[in-house]
């Protein structure tokens, strides 16, 4: 909570004015409370001090030693170069170069003893440091500290950000109201909010700058977590979802539309979702997979209970061409089954559309497979009961709670077929429960994977040749629709071109991409599906969804240009059959982290192992875009690096809202007002708002 002193501007601190705060500004720092929770990002301990006699090259350490000689010269080229050298009883010295700085000048003497901070470099024949960190020992107020390293702008020093902060903290730290309850403190071991913003700032030791930070990394975790876990008991506890029940019969009639025998994983899942189902609260579940582990099959028997209990199901995807394929493999299941059904999207007719939304409004139609049309304003259901929302990560934001008005409080089921790193479960998905699919149907075969040199391709090209001929099919993915000026990058409508008049003249050759309109996207994969076409130049507008068993052989082109998740959802489409598939790698790497990349994909098919090697090598960002689900940035915490903080708010989270789900008790009055401010508009935080 701020107060008069904390929503004060920057520019009236002692020291501060107009100037320096444009800079702050630059920083987002405008108020004095922005600038106390503006957090040091590292520490450099300059208590780690080294005789000069072990001095070690590129790690960061401080020296000791008398000023024995001071040097200023020009050089050839215009810089100024001062020098200092310190020098130890035993005659071992280090030299501290400074290059267009005044800083030195006037600071040191000869005789001073004098402490060096920095990383070390052996030059000719002597240590150097430049640009050292100086610190004079024989002044009293002078003494070896742990210095906090801040994010910085350009023109903005840091022992004047030191300054200002120490001005805010001695003006405004003890009015601020410490989110975390006094037990909570006394749990974990954190001290005060006050405490901590001073320990942070200025720590004494540096094991105290370290605590004091992940105090305020917990704290925001908690925020989150119980945001989170409010939502979740608030859906659950306030809404009443129809129970669907699944009798033996139910289930036996289900199991007879599968082509084949469900796994333990998929049955797991079931049995988890039958469950939820059965109870008067809606579901709220999570079911990830790896791909071609078979979570729509799991789907569409949550699906059928629903139909089987006399209410409406409704399967929505985030583009034409998944909602296309669902529909497809929703047709092959149910051809001799009594389900009234349909299909709505965008590229409906006017009288077709109609048709539908009567139909729903009616109760005359039990499922409905469709995109982000199944949620306008004029869509009406009679008897809605379960929701499934396929790649939700893809609709946006707010897409959960968009999707409510489509009927009273109906079962949710969200899957992602991305497996996600266990912190993006914590965090994005928290309110849900989860259910995760690993093991790969009987028959179903991995996925070769190659990275090859582009002096390879024409033998690629031949195993190509060789496949198409004994009846099979395959694809190459771009990363572009078109020739860029600014990216010397091969697109597809350039490939496309290539290859039918070059290397596959004698086949059928098909260009499919996001450009093209939805009837037109709609008649290339029919016809790919239906082996009217060999080949599929594409882009990643086949990524997920896209189920053609006959298709065993994929090229990616500047494979370099897409994260480890995407790579290993492309080449999920080879090896929908029963014969192994290959996918062929061509890239022109440039960077350590693209190698790193490659290697994993060209190593593993473990889904779950890439998630997490690509979140490591590429950052959270890259499984859902910036500020993809309204959660925001993180201000302090790091998702990859801070799970132990993340689990122990989770836990702690989830005990405060069994015991207090509004947060109405007195100490958790500043937490509700935290969760409030940062949350409630995002996640719809009605319950405690």
């Amino acid at each position: 909570m701020s107060t008069p002193n904390l929503q004060q501007c920057v520019q009236y601190l002692k020291g501060v004015g107009p100037a320096r705060a444009e800079l702050l500004a630059k920083l987002g720092i405008n108020t004095v409370g922005e600038l106390i929770f503006h957090l040091p990002r590292s520490y450099d301990d300059l208590t780690n001090v080294k005789p000069l006699e072990q001095i070690e090259a590129g790690v960061l350490q401080t020296v000791q030693g008398e000023v024995v000689e001071i040097d200023g010269k020009e050089l050839p080229d215009g810089r100024r170069v001062t020098q200092v050298v310190i020098a130890d009883p035993h005659g071992k010295c280090v030299a501290g170069v400074w290059y267009n700085s005044l800083m030195i000048v006037g600071k040191v003497h000869y005789g001073q003893q004098v402490a060096f901070s920095g990383k070390p470099k052996w030059y000719r024949d002597h240590w150097t440091m430049n640009h050292p960190r100086v610190q004079v020992l024989n002044e009293k107020e002078a003494k070896l500290e742990v210095v906090p390293v801040y994010p910085l702008t350009e023109g903005l020093r840091p022992e004047h950000l030191r300054d200002a902060i120490r001005l805010a903290l001695e003006k405004s730290a003890d009015e601020i109201l410490d989110t975390l309850s006094a037990l909570i403190r006394a749990r974990r071991e954190y001290p005060s909010v006050a405490q901590a913003l001073w320990q942070v700032h200025f720590p004494e030791a540096l094991p105290q700058g370290v605590h004091a930070r992940r105090r305020f990394i917990y704290e925001e975790f908690l925020i989150l977590q119980v945001a989170l876990a409010v939502r979740r008991r608030s859906m659950r506890d306030r809404q009443q979802a129809p129970k669907l029940a699944t009798t033996p019969q139910i289930d036996a009639h289900i199991r007879k539309l599968y082509p084949f025998a469900l796994t333990a994983d998929q049955n797991r899942a079931i049995a988890s979702i039958v469950k939820d189902l059965a109870s008067d609260r809606p579901m709220q579940r999570l079911l990830q997979a790896d791909v071609g582990a078979g979570k729509t099959a799991v789907a569409i028997y949550a699906l059928l209970v629903a139909v089987a209990n006399k209410h409406q199901a409704i399967i929505m995807a985030p583009t034409e061409v998944l909602a296309q394929q669902h529909w497809q493999t929703l047709e092959q299941y149910l051809a001799k089954s009594r389900v009234r059904r349909a299909l709505l999207t965008g590229s409906l007719s006017s009288k077709e559309r109609e048709r539908t939304l009567n139909g729903l409004k009616a109760g005359e139609i039990d499922l409905v497979v469709g995109t982000q049309a199944l949620i306008q304003d004029d869509v009406e259901f009679a008897k809605l009961a379960l929701v499934v929302i396929d790649e939700q990560h893809k609709f946006g934001v707010n897409q959960r709670a968009r999707v409510k008005k489509l009927g009273v409080d109906p079962h949710y089921l969200v899957m992602i077929a991305t497996p996600i790193p266990r912190t993006i479960a914590l965090s994005v998905f928290g309110d849900l429960d989860t259910s995760t699919i690993k093991q790969l149907p009987p028959g179903r075969q991995s996925v070769l994977t190659r990275w090859h040199a582009e002096a390879q391709r024409e033998r690629v090209y031949q195993r190509f040749q060789e496949e198409i001929k004994k009846g099979r099919q395959a694809y190459i993915v771009c990363p572009l629709v078109e020739e860029s000026e600014t990216l010397d990058l091969t697109s597809a409508t350039e490939l496309y071109e290539i290859l039918r008049t070059g290397p596959f003249k004698d086949c059928r050759v098909g260009l499919l991409h996001g450009r093209l309109s939805d009837d037109e996207k709609k008649h290339v994969m029919n016809a790919f599906r239906d082996r009217q076409l060999d080949l599929l130049v594409t882009t990643v507008v086949i990524e997920v969804g896209v189920d053609v068993p006959n298709a065993t052989r994929m090229i990616i082109e500047h494979a370099d240009r897409f994260g480890l998740s995407q790579l290993h959802q492309l080449r999920g489409r080879v090896s929908r059959g029963t014969v192994a598939g290959e996918c062929y790698l061509f890239a022109g790497v440039t960077t350590d982290e693209a190698r790193q990349r490659l290697r994993a994909i060209s190593r593993t098919t473990d889904g779950f192992a890439l998630a997490e090697e690509d979140a490591r090598l590429r950052g959270l960002g890259e499984f859902f875009g910036t500020r993809q689900h309204g959660l925001g940035d993180l201000r302090f915490g790091d998702l990859l690096h801070d799970i132990d903080l993340l689990e122990m708010a989770r836990a702690d989270a989830i005990e405060i809202v069994a015991a207090d789900a509004g947060l109405r008790q007195p100490e958790h009055h500043a937490l509700r007002q935290a969760v409030l401010a940062r949350y409630g508009q995002t996640l719809d935080l009605a319950a405690i708002g």
